[in-house]
């Protein structure tokens, strides 16, 4: 690991040669904080399939840079002088829509989450976030997908159920579904036969949707990041989903899990 990948606490990817011959993501970093923007900077610039094409040190610098620069992504700090993230956020998807905005930030508490999203923001990563989860984000929120770390997923959810909505009531990417009173209540884990889940695959949805990433799952099973890759890899394409969050809204669709956080037993 490098002195700046240390600096920033961002391990670099395993796999970034999979991101080869993909064209690269254009990105603009906003941070107020000197060593860290530079940190993040130098890491993005090791990694294939990003390209960082400026850095702002608020979110008027940001702005102007999204501007200038039509980057895909902005990577945005939140707590920023003159204009903070969140304002910043508002005002490049209004003024440039083509631009999605992934925050990373040291706050995860809802004060911080709820108003970045509404804001605009497709992707939100805590500063905690591997090199990899950090690209994958990028990735996804340039894909059309949602970019949030799995506990930010598990939050949502929360706040989904204490409102009394279901996971596909509302949230981020919008749409309509069952409300939490929709939700199954049964005494068992319900293994989807249907859909030909082995019980590892199995258990590993319910892992995902416990809000465990890929290395913690490893660790709790005892198995290689590698093989769970593969689990998660052909349950997406068993049950029909496309990320992490419809994963979520699958395990408790078919009773897997009562509540975020807490499997059925």
């Amino acid at each position: 690991m490098s002195a700046e990948e240390r600096a920033v606490g961002l391990p670099r990817p395993e796999n970034v040669d999979s991101w080869e011959g993909a064209r690269a993501v254009r990105v603009v970093v906003a941070d107020d904080q000197a060593v860290v923007r530079e940190g993040i900077v130098m890491l993005l610039g090791l990694l294939a399939g990003v390209e960082v094409v400026g850095s702002a040190r608020d979110g008027e610098e940001a702005v102007a840079l999204t501007a200038e620069l039509a980057p895909d992504v902005v990577l945005m700090d939140l707590r920023m002088p003159r204009c903070d993230g969140v304002e910043a956020t508002r005002r490049i998807r209004e003024r440039h829509p083509g631009t999605e905005i992934v925050v990373l930030t040291t706050y995860a508490d809802d004060d911080s989450l709820f108003p970045a999203l509404r804001a605009g923001a497709r992707g939100y990563l805590t500063k905690d976030a591997g090199g990899e989860e950090i690209v994958r984000a990028l990735r996804d929120v340039t894909d059309g997908r949602a970019g949030l770390s799995p506990s930010v997923q598990r939050r949502l959810l929360e706040q989904l159920l204490e409102r009394g909505e279901g996971p596909e009531r509302a949230g981020p990417s919008g749409g309509t579904g069952p409300g939490a009173a929709d939700l199954p209540s049964t005494a068992g884990p319900v293994v989807p036969e249907a859909d030909g889940l082995t019980e590892r695959e199995t258990e590993v949805l319910m892992l995902v949707a416990d809000g465990l990433s890929n290395q913690e799952i490893a660790g709790r099973l005892r198995i290689s990041t590698a093989t769970v890759k593969t689990h998660i890899n052909n349950l997406f394409a068993k049950t029909g989903v496309r990320d992490r969050a419809q994963a979520v809204r699958y395990a408790y669709q078919h009773g897997l899990v009562r509540a975020p956080g807490r499997r059925v037993t």
